[in-house]
């Protein structure tokens, strides 16, 4: 179990590839919905991408290999294919939710995400965390995705906690990036992987 720093007044968690294993489903969701429109996302480019709300993503393909794809259609079609398809195979990241389910009571507690609320709700539902968090921050809810620091922000301010007394779980890059950005400490959760 990871010690928490005694100036840590409360606990935010990333979602996809941090409490739930969601991202080769999503991968799968995004080729399908991509080699639809027409175009291709190979795997490494993918992962590149962990973080970025699902129209920012589809920005970024167009920007790199010339995509004429519609950023808002077709981040729809692929979150919904991947709640209508792939959500049944998530599993929960365990080390990640032990942590969670550690400090429960101890900590206030957050998710922020940049997935979309409905896909939040499921997702927390199949690894059985529903209704556990004190706040859950969504893409919806702010302006700028990570690697900008507003998702964090937000959760801090919804727990009505300072910022520099949260501590931040995150898988990816920009996630780790938003969090040093919003000014908080943070475990890049990725060698817990090979715990699970």
């Amino acid at each position: 179990m990871i010690t928490i720093d005694s100036h840590v007044k409360a606990l935010i968690f990333d979602l996809d590839g941090t409490l739930a294993d969601t991202m080769p489903s999503h991968y799968l969701a995004w080729l399908d919905t991509v080699r639809f429109g027409g175009g291709d996302f190979p795997e490494d480019v993918f992962y590149s991408t962990a973080g970025m709300p699902s129209n920012r993503i589809v920005d970024f393909l167009n920007d790199k290999y010339g995509y004429q794809l519609d950023p808002e259609q077709i981040a729809h079609d692929k979150e919904e294919l991947f709640y209508q398809k792939y959500l049944s195979k998530i599993q929960p990241i365990q080390p990640v939710v032990d942590i969670a389910r550690h400090y429960k009571g101890r900590l206030p507690l957050a998710v922020a995400t940049g997935g979309i609320p409905r896909v939040v709700a499921k997702v927390l539902q199949t690894i059985r965390l529903d209704n556990f968090f004190e706040a859950i921050v969504t893409a919806d809810d702010v302006k700028h995705g990570k690697p900008a620091p507003d998702t964090f922000l937000e959760a801090a301010r919804r727990l009505n906690v300072p910022a520099q007394f949260c501590h931040v779980f995150e898988d990816s890059d920009l996630g780790l990036e938003a969090a040093q950005r919003a000014g908080m400490t943070a475990t890049d959760v990725r060698p817990y992987y090979k715990l699970s």
